[in-house]
């Protein structure tokens, strides 16, 4: 058994595939911080996001919300001036903006049940044998990011969204042949 192709031989990417990705997560905040590095990485390798990621918690105060919520310009300029993460003006104001919506969707009942609820609750156990079976979004996906628009958040399109359920394991999109397939839908 192989695991899935996409994570290649690089060190942290495979970590990242058998440790991480997939593993359903229902934590707000943990799957909030996954759908502001997927904004960030749109245009951009997965990759290159995952090597700044912990500048990326540092530069945004460990993706507490509450803290990035009551930012302005001049912590756009800060973060634009951070070699360290990726600096795109509307993706960081993007986040801010994200942090408020997140806000007002933890306190009307949780972000988590507002994101899993696209999938009844229940991680979706796919079985896909080749990585061109894997569609790059889905009718839950472009729901969700529907959902999430109308709750004013930004950088959330179908397939950022569908990446985010891929990673947060909403759905399990390891390949049947990936010995992690098998070990994600245990922990469904």
């Amino acid at each position: 058994m192989d695991r899935c192709p996409w994570c290649g031989n690089d060190p942290l990417y495979v970590r990242y595939h058998d440790t991480e990705w997939g593993v359903p997560e229902r934590d707000g905040r943990a799957l909030w911080e996954k759908l502001v590095l997927d904004g960030f990485q749109a245009g951009l390798a997965w990759i290159t996001i995952l090597r700044k990621r912990e500048n990326f918690r540092r530069a945004f105060a460990g993706f507490d919300p509450a803290v990035i919520a009551r930012w302005g310009a001049a912590d756009v300029d800060r973060l634009l001036a951070d070699p360290g993460i990726v600096r795109h003006r509307g993706k960081i104001e993007a986040t801010i903006g994200n942090a408020r919506a997140y806000l007002d969707i933890e306190g009307r009942g949780g972000f988590a049940p507002f994101l899993w609820r696209h999938v009844e609750g229940r991680a979706v156990q796919n079985r896909f044998g080749a990585m061109s079976e894997v569609p790059a979004e889905t009718p839950a996906s472009r729901a969700l990011s529907k959902d999430l628009q109308q709750a004013g958040f930004r950088f959330c399109g179908p397939t950022i969204v569908y990446a985010v359920m891929q990673a947060t394991g909403m759905v399990n999109d390891h390949l049947t042949g990936c010995p992690r397939h098998a070990e994600v839908a245990a922990l469904a």
